[in-house]
């Protein structure tokens, strides 16, 4: 990473000219900074943990945007820019293909969490799995430019597919009282068939056919694993020729194959980071990290992650 000093500011003007400021997310810089700071934008990675981050488990992985941030629709990001740009060879390929195959084969996700096993009812023909989202992030904010609510998700889908088997699963950050729900889920149960809660969503994507989102990770995580995705939002992973996109993105022209989008997503764009040792590592030995991680799950909860969770579900209403 090279000798770089951190320094934490308050105030726009105190960011000398020429340097460079790192914000989280899509947040608003600095009416105050100097024209010729550099900015950078950070948030989670996309294999990110075994745990929530909004219960301030710490990520394995990390993005580095300096045009925008890739969640947000309205600008390109570095991760469209790769997307856009890039030529991928045979190499970088086959390394996406193997990394893709082993994350499906070891049932990882962002979060991994989760337990127990969803069985599809006999007898039915087509499964729609409908991920909630926590309603007031910034992916939906600037990705989603029709509908913006979770209802108004699934009432989409359920007039489109009268005839599915429709499964709801709300966000888990909400489902552990961290984040609130959003408006009007408690209704969800009206235009779904069941609404599912606290099983992994490795085992879900397994049983369903389909996933209809609107910003939602859990559609690239189902193009990993071959399912038909259809996006009523403008994600990432949208507008590549892989995905069903009710709201298309005109500047999006080219057409990737699924390991392209692998290579450019889980290899060329994010930052991983060691929690043994805090070293930069491959996506290979993170994905080693969070397989030995997952399989410590079942220790006690600390005293201090219980009291941290508390305090976390008071803010959240």
């Amino acid at each position: 990473m090279g000798d770089v000093k951190v320094c934490f500011v308050w105030f726009g003007k105190s960011i000398p000219a020429g340097s460079t400021v790192l914000l989280w997310g899509s947040a608003e810089p600095p009416t105050t900074m100097s024209p010729s700071v550099k900015i950078i934008r950070l948030e989670d990675g996309f294999l990110r943990s075994v745990g929530l981050g909004a219960d301030l488990v710490h990520p394995i992985s990390w993005v580095m945007d300096s045009r925008g941030i890739y969640y947000d629709a309205t600008h390109p990001s570095d991760l469209e820019h790769l997307l856009a740009t890039s030529e991928f060879d045979e190499v970088i390929l086959e390394r996406a293909a193997y990394l893709r195959e082993r994350i499906v084969g070891a049932g990882l996700t962002k979060y991994n969490v989760g337990g127990g096993y969803w069985q599809r009812p006999t007898g039915t023909k087509r499964v729609i799995l409908v991920p909630g989202q926590v309603e007031s992030d910034a992916s939906i904010r600037f990705g989603a430019p029709g509908i913006r609510t979770n209802l108004g998700l699934l009432q989409a889908v359920r007039e489109e597919n009268p005839q599915a088997f429709i499964l709801y699963k709300p966000h888990p950050d909400v489902v552990a009282g961290l984040r609130k729900q959003g408006a009007g889920e408690d209704d969800s149960v009206k235009w779904c068939d069941q609404v599912v809660v606290d099983f992994a969503m490795a085992d879900l994507l397994k049983e369903v056919d389909e996933v209809h989102a609107l910003t939602s990770l859990t559609g690239f995580e189902a193009l990993l694993r071959g399912k038909k995705v259809v996006c009523y939002g403008q994600p990432f992973y949208a507008g590549w020729g892989l995905t069903e996109d009710k709201i298309p993105i005109d500047r999006r022209v080219k057409r990737l194959s699924l390991d392209s989008l692998v290579a450019a997503t889980l290899i060329l764009y994010p930052t991983y980071v060691s929690l043994k040792n805090a070293t930069v590592i491959t996506p290979e030995q993170a994905l080693d990290e969070l397989l030995e991680w997952r399989g410590c799950v079942n220790k006690p909860i600390t005293l201090w992650r219980k009291l941290v969770r508390f305090f976390l579900r008071q803010r959240a209403y």
